[in-house]
């Protein structure tokens, strides 16, 4: 009797596996709904090589440092938020223009610059003034999340670079650490992703790291953390000084792409406040459910998720430019 219910249980759970495999597989085959003039064979005949290119950079590049995986992914999440992504959290600052790389969520945080500079370099020598910094940077995102063990997806490409940043937008659009479950809700929605696209997106956070600065109010005030993990994270992270020390968002596997990060939530591990609106007696607390148990699940509602945020406000077409350096415009 137990037997034949522990085979039942198994076919059942290889079956839900299997559908969320091929379902994963659709979605990274099927076309998908995009900016018009976006597409993922935009570079096919004028750059080729780009997709090989991008990659061998940044596994070079988390060979020699894994948390670079997160640090690039983050550019890309601060590119799209702020205004589009059109490559401009990738700008310096300039004697007529404040950027965004001083922003509030950006400033002594912000890093793998250099990565994308590097990949830069190496396009341009192979396809001159061809491929925009703001595609270069979609591209290394995703294969950085590929690299650690997270999914793949097809990336649109045909973005073009903005010739200018914002300092001022910056500081209004990126969603501070202190942010409620509602606040995230309003912000992700005014760039056209739902509350299961938050969530999935938010799993980016499985990988990376964030400053004692970022994170004391919470493990200080918050009533919703194991006191454990508070009071080892306060060890690190002292009520006075110490603004820059870091620790990972995940301890479980701070260089791993899957679904600790939604476990640490149910467990009330979580390092940011805002991380743990997510699972707080919210709408969201189904999802991280889902998600803890649900590895190809997480997979494929990130995928489609990074998908739809690539799509937001893309310069195409004569719009922006092609920058030959992606810290400065032409």
């Amino acid at each position: 009797m137990h037997y034949l219910e522990s085979v039942g249980m198994a076919s059942f759970s290889n079956v839900r596996w299997l559908t969320a495999t091929l379902l994963l597989l659709l979605l990274l085959l099927a076309p998908c709904a995009t900016h018009p003039q976006l597409s993922p064979s935009f570079y096919a005949t004028t750059c080729p090589k780009l997709p090989a290119i991008v990659l061998s950079v940044v596994e070079k590049a988390l060979k020699r440092n894994p948390t670079l995986g997160a640090a690039v992914l983050r550019l890309f999440f601060h590119d799209c938020f702020v205004n589009g992504c059109d490559g401009s959290v990738l700008l310096d600052d300039t004697p007529a223009m404040a950027g965004e790389k001083n922003a509030v969520g950006n400033a002594n945080s912000l890093r793998g610059f250099e990565v994308i500079d590097a990949i830069k370099s190496k396009v341009e020598a192979a396809c001159r003034s061809t491929v925009s910094c703001a595609d270069i940077l979609a591209l290394a995102s995703r294969d950085a999340v590929t690299l650690l063990g997270g999914p793949s997806w097809r990336v649109l490409l045909g973005r073009r670079d903005a010739l200018t940043a914002s300092l001022a937008d910056a500081n209004t659009n990126l969603p501070p650490p202190s942010d409620s479950l509602s606040s995230l809700r309003t912000r992700f929605a005014g760039k056209g992703l739902s509350l299961r696209d938050l969530t999935a997106l938010s799993g980016a956070h499985t990988v990376g790291s964030a400053r004692c600065a970022s994170f004391r109010p919470h493990v200080y005030n918050d009533p919703d953390v194991d006191p454990r993990y508070a009071a080892f994270r306060r060890h690190i992270c002292p009520r006075v000084g110490g603004d820059a020390r870091r620790l990972p968002l995940d301890a479980t596997s701070p260089n791993r792409f899957d679904v600790s990060y939604y476990r640490d939530l149910m467990a009330r591990r979580s390092l940011l406040h805002s991380d743990q609106e997510l699972f707080n007696g919210g709408a969201a607390d189904g999802l991280v459910r889902h998600y803890s148990a649900n590895g190809q699940a997480f997979y494929m509602d990130f995928a489609a998720a990074m998908v739809k945020m690539g799509n937001i406000s893309p310069l195409t077409g004569a719009a922006g430019e092609i920058r030959t350096h992606c810290r400065r415009a032409n």
